[in-house]
């Protein structure tokens, strides 16, 4: 398995390895040194990148980009992903050849956008399988365009709308094709024609959520599977006792951003604001990736560094997040609704399936405090919102639509 340090998508593709080894597979790990101890807490073997970019630490002087720096959804996707995908692909895939050589896998099992990776399986002709930790975002025909948070097209002006973006995002990705080629011929392989084949030509793509939340499950390619979301929390979450006295009933309000750092500070004081002034029980997680403390402890608010989500979750009544695919999921999965507050990344398509699904409301990063505080006094207080997260959490427990994820690992050929 080859990750980086994508924040939120590492517990996910973690849990998967841990999911093998328990079905009695050996798992090698290629990655950032950040994720070394995690990696083989789960049972893992490692090795880190030596010649690809990567992370020593989790400190935000390190982050691989800055996607704050942009709100063009499709600059920021760009910002995003090229730094693993293009730019550095060469380095990827010399890296990840040394260690097939070294460990002799049957199956490789990439992250979706370590395109070096792929190129590094498909040269020494090793089953590839992409594990995509989110929804689906490789653009093709038929869905919605990745970034700017549309709803399914329903009419055809809308479908005119997400043919026009598709094709703008192909012309865009075209620009980096050559540089992509360039790895591929260094490994032997032919040049390829269109940008997002490099993804799309794997053996297997494993969408890590459910078919029923991500709409755009109906349109993908026939390599595809949906597996369901892999919902254990991090390693790194510590134990948390309710700091409220026993007799305090008021509804808890779970708040979670970014694990890494997006610049989330503002927005969490402005919802710490909004809370402090709500008869509820808040609870602020901030992760490892955020710098020196944003935000402080109010009377009804604590904030600490991290929790275990799900032993929260199932006494919550309401998550605000950034709408990263982990905390949505588990937040689904336990039938709580939401108040979505994207910053960027895949999060804003996330939040518009929330929307779209009715289990919460989306306000832009930039939202008042007294915006925020009625947005969460509106969907605390409108059952139909709470009604529509349970019916996703329902799909989800019953993993209608998915398919084992360790099985299809297993019905690859193998080496």
């Amino acid at each position: 398995m080859t990750m980086w340090e994508g924040g939120g998508t590492v517990p996910p593709e973690l849990a998967v390895a841990r999911r093998l080894i328990a079905r009695g597979h050996q798992v090698h790990v290629l990655a950032d040194p950040t994720i070394a101890a995690a990696a083989e807490a789960a049972g893992c073997t490692f090795s880190p990148w030596r010649r690809a970019p990567h992370r020593t630490s989790s400190e935000p002087s390190q982050e691989l980009f800055a996607d704050w720096k942009t709100r063009n959804p499709l600059v920021m996707l760009q910002r995003v992903f090229c730094p693993v995908e293009v730019g550095p692909a060469a380095d990827y895939a010399a890296d990840t050849a040394e260690a097939i050589e070294a460990v002799h896998p049957d199956v490789v099992v990439p992250d979706a956008f370590l395109f070096g990776s792929i190129i590094a399986g498909e040269a020494m002709r090793v089953p590839i399988a992409l594990l995509v930790p989110n929804i689906w975002i490789i653009p093709i025909a038929g869905t919605a365009p990745a970034g700017p948070g549309f709803a399914p097209a329903r009419t055809a002006l809308g479908r005119t709308r997400d043919a026009a973006m598709l094709a703008i995002a192909t012309r865009l990705s075209r620009a980096d094709l050559p540089e992509l080629n360039l790895a591929r011929s260094a490994h032997g392989l032919a040049p390829l024609t269109s940008f997002y084949d490099q993804a799309l030509g794997a053996d297997r793509i494993l969408v890590l959520t459910s078919p029923v939340f991500d709409y755009a499950s109906a349109s993908v390619p026939a390599n595809v599977s949906y597996v369901g979301p892999v919902l254990d929390d991090p390693t790194w979450a510590e134990p948390w006792t309710p700091p409220w006295p026993d007799d305090n009933n008021d509804p808890i309000v779970l708040v979670s951003f970014s694990s890494t750092d997006q610049k989330q500070g503002p927005v969490l004081r402005r919802v710490v604001e909004a809370l402090t002034t709500l008869p509820v029980r808040g609870l602020v997680t901030l992760g490892q990736g955020v710098g020196a403390e944003p935000v402080s402890s109010t009377t009804n608010v604590a904030v600490v560094r991290s929790a275990p989500h799900r032993q929260v979750l199932a006494e919550a009544w309401l998550v605000v997040c950034h709408c990263g695919h982990g905390i949505t999921m588990k937040t689904l999965a336990a039938g709580v609704p939401m108040v979505c507050i994207p910053m960027g990344r895949d999060q804003n398509d996330t939040a518009a399936r929330v929307v779209y699904h009715g289990a919460g409301v989306r306000l832009p990063a930039t939202a008042a405090t007294t915006r925020i505080r009625t947005a969460v006094e509106r969907v605390v207080g409108d059952g139909r919102f709470r009604a529509n997260a349970a019916r996703l959490a329902s799909a989800i427990a019953e993993g209608r639509g998915t398919t084992d994820v360790v099985a299809e690992l297993e019905s690859l050929p193998g080496r």
